[in-house]
This record gives structure tokens, C-alpha cells and sequence, in this order.
């Protein structure tokens, strides 16, 4: 498919989900970036996960006098409306979501209200005041229990095995709807497995940090047998930057309608690793910065246990056609975004 290109600078853009993993890490690369855009963030701050988290993520960017940022849900239709109205957005970055699986089992409102609904309101006001792209992101989960590895974009993805897989499938058949019903270009992202520094303490390998510092077992699901394709924070973002500049071409088919401007890619390191290795690399890297003693005894702490509800056993990105289209493909090594992880760890928790 053909593509526009769009220059950021003198931009205005939303990211939604501002203070989240992602989007955190997006508007501190953009402001940095651009002096002459403005980004407008929005997020509600729940309490899903450690909210000094999202405040220490926050911090970073209000040093930067063209970043607004707006406390409120994006399930709050009146509130999306007055933003698209007063600043008037050309790219829209929709990050907000109610994460994790195991969760949407117990809290299956929050995915509803977030996943769904505030999405929704998203794309209804991307119709009422047209933009230049909207980039939205999926999950690696919408491949549910797919034997075929790598997973690809092309792939069928109709048996989602968790509720918040079923809202970021949901999440794509709206957005094409959209996309043919009012030529909005949107481009969705499946990211596999994020990680990185102030990362999401409901993850593997936060948790596993917490469990391991406070001296308790921690519990390896599906005895090791898990692989998963670990995706260093800065190659998403650097992924989503080059996919944000780049929207699917509006054009119009032999009907004279709208062929919908409209793609789908993953993002992941198309390198899944060992839970088991991962576990033992993440261990070494803690001892390096001094997180656990150097004498740790990691064989004590761990527990092999079978696989969990909702859980599926590989995790491995087809990214040929990122690289095609966009020149990218991360790359960053599972032992230096550790490392990184690590460090900050040391930082932010035992000063």
C-alpha cells in the first residue's frame, strides 16, 4: 500500500495514555525531538499499578513548555470532544488502555470502559474533526492460542483467549470500520512483550524483581516452556515515530469509494526468548547493579508451575512487513535492555 509522509514539526498531537509505559516514553522522544510541536497528553491515572510510577514518568515531561497534559478518561465522551475542539490534533497516538490479561478475568468493567468505549469516542471525534493519522495500539494477544510461529498480520486472529485480547481485536474492526466509513487513516500496532526502565510493575520481570528483592519464591508459569518476544521500550517508540509519519494513503477504489486507509504491523524483536534464560539474565543483571547480593542464590527462588488461565505458550513477531515499509525492526539485545532496567530499579527503589 501506498503511503503519505507527513512532516512533525508544527504539529499538534494527542497521546492518550500519557503517563503509561508507552506513551510516557513517546512524549519525552517527541518534546525532545521538536521544539515546535505540541503534544497533548491525557490520562486518567489509575491506580491499576503504583501511581508514583506514572507520577515519576510524568515528571520528566513538564519540563517541556509545549506538552499539556489533561487528568481525565477517555471513556468521557465530553472530554475528548472539548480537546479535539480546542487544540484541534492533526495526529492522534491512542495508547490508553486497560492493560494485562490475567486482570481482565478479574476486572472485566475497566477493559470494557477503557478498551471499548473509550476508543469509541476516539474514533467518533477522529470523524467529526478530521485528521492527518490516527495510530492506535493493539496486542501481540489478539494471536490468541495461533500454533503458527512467527505470527503474522496476515494471520486469521478470530479466537482471543482473554477478554482484553477480545477489546484489541474489537479495537481493529472499529478502527476499519472507520477507516472505510470516513477515510481515517489509522494504523494499528501489535506490540509484543514491552520492557524497560519504569516499566509496568504488573510485568514478568518487574514482578519477579520486586519478589526476588523481597527474598520470596518466584513462580516460572508452564515449567520454563514460555517463550516470549521482549521488546526494549526505545524500539517501540522509535517504531511508532517512523509509523506516525507515515500514514496509509487515502485513495479510491473502482467503485469510486474509499479503499480504507488502513494497515496493521507488529512490533516485536522477532527473537523470543526462554523464560527460564530470561529469569536467569535478569537475575545476573540485578546482582551487576547491585540490586540482589552477589551471592544470590537464584535456584532457591524460583518455582516451576504449570501455565496459567488466558496464557499462551510463544509469543514471536513476523516484523518483515515493518521493515519493509518503514526501514526498522528492533533490535535492542534482552541482556543491555536489562541492564538498563536494572540500573533504574537501583535508582528509584533503594536510594
Amino acid at each position: 500500500m501506498n503511503m503519505e509522509n507527513i512532516d512533525l514539526n508544527g504539529k499538534t498531537i494527542l497521546i492518550t495514555g500519557a503517563a503509561g509505559f508507552i506513551g510516557s516514553n513517546l512524549c519525552k522522544r517527541l518534546l525532545k525531538e521538536y521544539d515546535n510541536i505540541k503534544v497533548i497528553g491525557i490520562d486518567n491515572m489509575n491506580d491499576y499499578y503504583d501511581v508514583s510510577i506514572k507520577e515519576y514518568r510524568l515528571d520528566t515531561l513538564f519540563k517541556y513548555n509545549h506538552f499539556v497534559f489533561i487528568k481525565e478518561n477517555i471513556a468521557n465522551k465530553e472530554v475528548i470532544n472539548k480537546i479535539f475542539d480546542e487544540y484541534k490534533p492533526q495526529i492522534v497516538v491512542n495508547l490508553a488502555a486497560q492493560a494485562g490479561v490475567r486482570y481482565s478475568i478479574e476486572n472485566p468493567d475497566a477493559y470494557i470502559e477503557s478498551n471499548m468505549l473509550g476508543f469509541y469516542n476516539i474514533l467518533e471525534a477522529c470523524r467529526h474533526h478530521p485528521i492527518e493519522h490516527l495510530v492506535y495500539a493493539s496486542s501481540s494477544s489478539v494471536y490468541g492460542s495461533n500454533k503458527k510461529v512467527p505470527y503474522s498480520t496476515e494471520d486469521k486472529v478470530d479466537n482471543p483467549v482473554s477478554l482484553y485480547a477480545a477489546t484489541k481485536k474489537s479495537n481493529e474492526l472499529m478502527a476499519h470500520a472507520y477507516a472505510k466509513l470516513y477515510n481515517i487513516p489509522s494504523t494499528g500496532l501489535r506490540f509484543f512483550t514491552v520492557y524497560g526502565p519504569a516499566g509496568r510493575p504488573d510485568m514478568a520481570y518487574f514482578g519477579f524483581t520486586n519478589k526476588l528483592v523481597r527474598n520470596e519464591t518466584i513462580k516460572i508459569f508452564n515449567y520454563g516452556n514460555c517463550k516470549r518476544d521482549f521488546t526494549y521500550i526505545d524500539d517501540i517508540v522509535e517504531g511508532v515515530m517512523r509509523v506516525m509519519q507515515r500514514p496509509p494513503e487515502k485513495r479510491n477504489g473502482e467503485d469510486g469509494l474509499p479503499i480504507p486507509p488502513y494497515k496493521i504491523y507488529n512490533i516485536g524483536n522477532n527473537q523470543p526468548e526462554n523464560l527460564l534464560d530470561f529469569v536467569q539474565i535478569l537475575s545476573e543483571e540485578l546482582i551487576n547493579a547491585e540490586v540482589l547480593p552477589s551471592d544470590y542464590d537464584f535456584e532457591a527462588h524460583k518455582e516451576l508451575v504449570p501455565m496459567q488461565p488466558g496464557d499462551v505458550p510463544v509469543t514471536y513477531a513476523d516484523t518483515a512487513p515493518l521493515e519493509r515499509d518503514f526501514g526498522f525492526k528492533p533490535s535492542t539485545p534482552l541482556r543491555d535492555g536489562l541492564r538498563v532496567f536494572a540500573k533504574w530499579y537501583k535508582e528509584f527503589y533503594m536510594k
